[in-house]
This record gives structure tokens, C-alpha cells and sequence, in this order.
């Protein structure tokens, strides 16, 4: 099957640059980036962002950077992180944001090693010097430029100040000029989950035909400003892309949120949430999971989030029932009615809208449809539908990997993804796909039965609110299905009020409250299932987080089945009882 929107892609500009030089002379004033100093935020007005663009763009052609060599960022989302990758765009220099988790979590720095390896950035930026210190000794490239903006500049190293301080020249428009659909702006690098990270190549056609298609599918974007606050990281496309973009093609504001939704610094986005409005929320189910507690117990916090909101979005996994339904919940008792929930789908290398939902769809799951310009194959895959794509909105291939450009097309042109999908309803193709999990990540058990994983995850997920975070789904080559469950500690020990404070995760998860609900929800599961491939027999608790340094999560908070599986093979045995059969702390169904 071959699924295209009947509305043909408007007109869009030949860079991300017009946006920016198109708001500072229609809304000078208006705040396009915000960022916490304190209590307090620092604002950044269209003027003053295209004033500070204009002179670290002068500040790069006067270092004469190789375009082949693009420039390499390594600090998180921030104030000037936003200008200097502006400021290359805006000139034609490539820019690469790169993992902040490469230079900060890892202590080998092969991903790190790797990724400079494939740049070779003559010039890099980090917010500080002493953070990255040992990750730039450690795999910096001989040569290159380190810009930093506290404290004494390091040898070889420049303040950042001196950057702002150049005065732009002639040359910068010249070379602004010079930058057409095919430039390339970005180099963005895969998870690299499945082997070592990929540079995906994204041109100036990707980044604005995207956000073309996004205002063809949802027109409210135009009819007032964006306001949004995010903390999704700019080296993923969902954030670097989707969302920055979407701000700057529309005139809106990004309040940038130094929150994740992990313990500890999920506060940190409820007190943002608290004095911004936003009129679009982007997340991931994981981030939802973790505002939730904080929504529900707290109606003004509730009442901030949903007051001007146009739409709640969804993508990065699929989300559980269970939460769309507390969020539909929330938003009925904060504005008297349930506001539009959204998802889409696309990757890295589709920068990164190829569907879209912009119509009511009533329950999770459903990705919506092609957005305008993008072409969506349906091509059988065993018993799965694999999802190719082609449009303006796809990469032309990976930053000097032309065997795996060649490996990643097929002969008419369709990247091809490797995620499955299926029509919400066969009957009407219009009533868009749902998103049926990656083909390599499903397996057959010893019945020859096939598990489709993505959608028993987010199955299971639901089944055992609140008790479990994540799942990930074992049982290849076995007779019955498996699962290590990611608790939620939080929600757990709020089920056990008598266990002492400080007792060991171990105790906590051993529990009779804990594991009754555990068996109460697989077992309504297993009564609502068809068979075999959707029913969990055994599942065991995991007493450690997922560890991005291991490739099991990405930034954004996606677990990775296939990388936890490979480093907790050990638990795997334990779980389905290869040796000496299944421990006490194994959960029979």
C-alpha cells in the first residue's frame, strides 16, 4: 500500500535562517528563547537573537571552518548553544549537537571518540570547561577550538563573549545568500543502540519542508504565536528538530526547561510548569508518567499546564491507555473539556515529521497520517507491514557512511526504517496507522508463535499502573513470554506505607502489595488476550535503572529492548529458570 496526503506541500523558505530574519523585522521585540538565571529568566527577543547570530556567524567565517568539518556541541540546550548552531545554519557551516551523556556519563568516551572521529570538528563548544575537561582530553581531535563561558578560557579555548563581540560584516549575508534546500545544516547522530552511532545528514529541505507540512496539518500554529516549555535535548531530532524549529518557523517562544523526568529533576519542570502556560506540550510517555503525580495532586499546576493549550503531544514510544486517559481526565476537570491529543511518527533520518495526527482519534496508539509531501510505503514484512518513506523530508544519507546510505534505501527510493505499522482500521485508511513496533525487535516463540513486542510492552505497561515504568519483553526461541519490569519506585513504596524509610530496593519490590498488583494486572491481561504471543508468563523486577551509558535508554528516555537484553542476558536466564529453574524473586503467572 502507498498512503500520500491529498493536500500537495506549500511553499517553504530555502533555509531556517528566513524565519529568523523574518520575525526580527516583524516582531523584534517578542521573546523567541527563554532560559532560568535563578529565580529569574533571561529572555532572548527575535532582534537580539538575529544581532547575536549575525556576529558568531562573522566570528565563524573569519576562523575559516571547513564545511566538511562541521562544528561539534557538546553541552546541553541552553541560550547559547541556540546561537551558535543558529549561527552556523545561517552561513552554511554544519552543525552537530552531539550527546551530552558522550562527554558526561560515559567513562570509556567511545561513543565520544567515535562521533569526533567521524566530524572532525575544528571547532567545539561547551558550556564550561571543568564538566567536559577529562571527556575533550580524552577524545578531542589535535587542533581543534574549545569555546567556553565561564572562568579562564583553557589553552586553545575562547570565551564565548568574544564570539558576540565580532561585528558582522558584508560576508554574512553574502554567505547567508549563498545557503539553498540542499545545504547541509545539521549532522545528527543516532542513538546508536544498534551499533555505533550514525551521523544522519539534514539538509535545509528537511528542517523547513517539515515544518511546512506541520502547519498544513495544524493551522492553529499560525493563528497565534507557539508558547512552549520543553526539555527535550537538541541533539535528538524530536527536540532539535520538531520542537525548536516549530517555534522559530511560527514566531513563538521556547521556555527551555532544565527538567527530565527522572527523580530529582522532575520538580524542576512541575516549578516551570507553574509560571508558563504553554500553548503545545511535547513529551515522551516517560516524562508523562513522571508529571502526572505532580498534575494530579496539585490543580494549579494542573490549571497552568492545560489554560491556553492547543494540544498535548506524544511521540519518542508508545503511550499507555492508562496515561492518555489520566491526562484526558486532568484536562476535563482543569478547562471543562478534553483537549486534543496528538502523536506522529518519523525518525532521525526524516527530520523528523512523516506522519501526523490532526483529527480526533479517541485512544493511544494511533500515529496518524502522511503529512503533506511525504509518500508512506506499506510493504509486507512476515506477518507485519514494514513503513518506508520518501519525500522532501528525508535525509539524503549518513555523514561518510555511503555503505550504510546505500543499505538504508531501497530501489525506489523509500528509507527504509525498520519500524511496523497497521491501519487503525482496515475498513478506512483514512482513520490513520498505528504503530506496530519494530521489525527487528520481535521474535517467535518455540510454538512458532510471533510476540509482537512494541505492543505488548505498552500492553503490559498499563496493566501494571503504577507499578511499573517500562517493560522489556523476552522469551525468543522459548515456550512462554518473559518480562524485566522497570518498577516505579515512587508509586510502589506509596503502595507499602509500613515499610521502614531507607529499606533496600530488593525488600521493596519482594512485597505483597507490590507483587499482587503485578499479578492482578497480568492476569487481567492474560483474560483480555488471544493467545500465547500477548500472554506474559513470569516476569522478574530489575533493582537498576536503565543506564544510558550502555545504550539500554536514550536522552530522551526511550528503553531499548534489544540493548538490555544483551547486557542483563544473566537475569534473562535467571527469569525463565535455565539454570536450577526460576529464583523466589521470579513472579509466575
Amino acid at each position: 500500500m502507498r498512503l500520500r496526503s491529498p493536500e500537495p506541500l506549500g511553499a517553504y523558505p530555502a533555509c531556517v535562517g528566513a524565519y529568523l530574519e523574518h520575525w526580527a523585522r516583524e516582531t523584534p521585540e517578542a521573546v523567541f528563547l527563554a532560559e532560568r538565571q535563578g529565580r529569574a529568566w533571561r529572555r532572548l527577543t527575535y532582534r537580539e537573537a538575529l544581532g547575536q547570530v549575525r556576529a558568531a556567524a562573522q566570528a565563524l567565517l573569519d576562523r575559516r571552518l571547513d564545511p566538511g568539518r562541521p562544528v561539534a556541541i557538546l553541552s546541553e540546550n541552553s541560550l547559547r548553544h541556540a546561537v551558535l548552531g543558529l549561527a552556523c545554519m545561517h552561513v552554511g557551516i554544519p552543525v552537530s549537537p552531539v550527546s551530552p551523556a558522550y562527554s558526561l556519563v560515559s567513562r570509556d568516551y567511545g561513543k565520544l571518540r567515535h562521533v569526533l572521529g567521524l566530524l572532525e570538528p575544528q571547532l567545539l563548544f561547551v558550556e564550561a570547561t571543568e564538566p567536559f575537561a577529562r571527556a575533550l582530553a580524552a577524545a578531542a581531535p589535535a587542533g581543534a577550538e574549545a569555546e567556553v563561558v565561564a572562568g579562564e578560557p583553557g589553552a586553545g579555548a575562547t570565551a564565548f563573549a568574544e564570539l558576540l563581540g565580532t561585528a558582522p560584516s558584508a560576508a554574512v549575508d553574502e554567505a547567508y545568500r549563498a545557503v539553498g534546500p540542499d545545504t547541509v545544516a545539521k549532522v545528527l547522530f543516532t542513538s546508536g543502540s544498534t551499533g555505533e552511532p550514525k551521523g544522519v545528514i539534514n539538509t535545509q529541505r528537511m528542517l523547513c519542508s517539515n515544518q511546512q507540512a506541520m502547519a498544513q496539518c495544524w493551522p492553529f500554529l499560525e493563528k497565534r504565536p507557539p508558547v512552549m516549555l520543553d526539555w527535550l535535548p537538541w541533539n535528538h531530532t524530536f527536540g532539535g528538530n520538531k520542537v525548536f524549529h516549530l517555534i522559530l518557523r511560527n514566531g513563538g517562544a521556547l521556555y527551555l526547561d532544565a527538567g527530565k523526568p527522572t527523580p530529582g529533576h522532575i520538580e524542576t519542570t512541575a516549578a516551570n510548569l507553574r509560571e508558563t502556560s504553554p500553548t503545545v506540550y511535547f513529551n515522551v510517555p516517560r516524562g508523562y508518567a513522571a508529571l502526572l503525580p505532580y498534575l494530579e495532586e496539585d490543580p494549579a499546576l494542573r490549571d497552568s499546564l492545560f489554560r491556553d493549550l492547543d494540544v498535548l503531544f506524544y511521540a519518542g514510544a508508545a503511550l499507555p491507555q492508562n496515561l492518555w486517559e489520566r491526562l484526558e481526565a486532568l484536562s476535563v476537570a482543569s478547562v471543562g473539556r478534553t483537549v486534543a491529543m496528538s502523536s506522529g511518527w518519523g525518525s532521525t533520518e526524516t527530520g523528523p515529521v512523516v506522519t501526523l495526527v490532526h483529527y480526533p482519534v479517541g485512544r493511544a496508539g494511533v500515529i496518524g497520517l502522511p503529512v503533506p509531501g511525504a509518500e508512506l510505503a506499506m510493504v509486507p514484512n512476515g506477518d507485519k507491514l514494514e513503513l518506508r518513506v520518501r519525500g522532501p523530508g528525508v535525509t539524503p544519507g549518513y555523514w561518510k557512511r555511503d555503505d550504510l546510505t546505500r543499505e538504508a534505501f531501497d530501489r525506489e527510493g523509500f528509507y527504509r526504517i525498520g519500524d511496523a505499522g497497521a491501519l487503525a482500521d482496515p475498513a478506512r485508511p483514512e482513520a490513520g496507522i498505528r504503530f506496530d513496533g519494530r521489525v527487528a525487535e520481535d521474535f517467535k516463540l518455540t510454538s512458532g508463535t510471533w510476540v509482537s513486542v512494541g505492543r505488548l510492552r505498552t500492553d503490559v505497561i498499563a496493566a501494571c499502573a503504577p507499578f511499573v515504568q517500562d517493560a522489556v519483553v523476552t522469551g525468543h526461541d522459548r515456550d512462554e513470554i518473559g518480562l524485566l519490569l522497570f518498577p516505579d519506585l515512587e508509586a510502589c513504596r506509596r503502595a507499602c506505607p509500613s515499610l521502614a524509610p531507607g529499606a533496600p530496593v530488593e525488600e521493596l519490590l519482594s512485597r505483597e502489595e507490590v507483587v499482587a498488583g503485578i499479578r492482578a494486572g497480568l492476569g487481567r491481561l492474560a483474560r483480555e488476550s488471544g493467545g500465547s504471543a500477548s500472554r506474559p508468563a513470569r516476569a522478574l523486577f530489575l533493582t537498576t535503572p536503565a543506564r544510558l551509558d550502555a545504550g539500554e535508554i536514550t536522552d530522551k528516555g526511550y528503553v531499548n529492548q534489544r540493548a538490555v537484553l544483551a547486557h542483563r542476558a544473566e537475569l534473562v536466564a535467571r527469569l525463565h529458570g535455565d539454570v536450577g529453574g526460576a529464583g523466589p524473586e521470579v513472579i509466575l503467572l
